[in-house]
């Protein structure tokens, strides 16, 4: 079925208990009636065989998604359904986590293990680095007032880019992750966000499920206490004020973390499914509005395989 023509869709609030990720036949579910009234499409298709995993939004009911194997990004309007090519990338590039900030279009590079920059009017490419030769894992960006960080999923390192103007960038800079998150085995830190002064960074680990604030200054790290609770296979994360989104992709889940002043605790207060969601791995929000990207990592033939975003009414708890 073709992801525009789907019917019948609900979002599924679904409460887990605090001792254990139980399986989800188990979870209590209660359906919330979609925004049946919206002139908004729930879902956007993006081109066939894309390979999704990176949204950000730009201005207005703008989007920009990026291709994991070419490093293309195209640009859609989450109101009317549109998508358009945006920025057609060189040979051997990728695209995996996506930011907007001072009118620029971030975009993590994965295992290149580089970082890009584009005007997010234009799509001209406006800067490219290399934070790494070594193995590694550029998985996702966040843009402050002055500065894009990059997180390293396989090194213990964030990669601050100086924004100078628009399109003008300093230098970047290894920054080294010490304190409280230790990196295992596997996908490390994933989905990276910031207060709206820059001063405070959160990052999700994957492996272990746990989230922590950093300080970009020195790196340090403290970890989030959850009460118990985790967000296993966390990957993009959105931050407004203390309410923080974590998208946990193969649990097809949207959990919402409302953290305490500080950042230094917080409480799971809700988990969100919907019919549309087939590995979602990151979320951007437009006003009352929520848009996840599905990147649908366990179909068979992803070269041929159909694409879409997802678009709902904020959920609640």
């Amino acid at each position: 079925m073709v992801p525009n023509e789907r019917s019948g869709r609900s979002v599924t609030r679904v409460w887990q208990p605090t001792s254990v990720f139980v399986a989800a036949a188990a979870l209590a579910a209660v359906a919330l009636s979609a925004a049946s009234a919206s002139p908004w499409p729930s879902t956007i298709a993006l081109p066939d065989g894309f390979q999704p995993e990176g949204i950000a939004g730009g201005t207005g009911s703008t989007f920009f998604v990026g291709s994991i194997p070419t490093g293309d990004i195209v640009r859609g309007d989450l109101r009317t359904g549109e998508v358009e090519e945006f920025v057609e990338a060189g040979e051997g590039q990728s695209a995996i986590g996506l930011a907007v900030g001072s009118g620029v279009l971030f975009v993590a590079g994965g295992p290149t293990g580089q970082g890009h920059a584009y005007d997010a009017d234009t799509g001209m490419e406006l800067a490219s680095w290399q934070f790494t030769d070594s193995a590694t894992f550029v998985n996702d960006v966040v843009a402050t007032r002055d500065a894009a960080y990059f997180t390293d999923s396989v090194n213990p390192f964030l990669y601050r880019v100086p924004i100078l103007a628009r399109g003008e960038f300093g230098d970047p800079v290894a920054i080294e992750l010490i304190g409280d998150l230790e990196y295992q085995d596997g996908f490390n830190v994933n989905g990276i966000a910031a207060t709206s002064r820059g001063d405070t960074l959160v990052v999700v680990q994957s492996n272990t499920g746990m989230l922590f604030t950093v300080d970009p200054a020195t790196g340090t790290t403290d970890e989030i206490d959850l009460a118990g609770e985790t967000v296993q296979q966390g990957d993009g994360i959105l931050l407004h004020s203390r309410r923080l989104w974590v998208v946990q992709n193969r649990a097809n889940l949207l959990t919402l973390v409302q953290l305490e002043s500080g950042f230094d605790s917080g409480e799971v207060v809700g988990r969100f499914s919907d019919d549309d969601f087939d590995v979602p791995t990151t979320v951007a929000r437009f006003g009352q509005r929520l848009a996840l990207v599905n990147a649908r990592f366990e179909t068979a033939e992803p070269d041929a395989a159909e694409y879409w975003v997802t678009q709902m009414p904020r959920p609640r708890p």
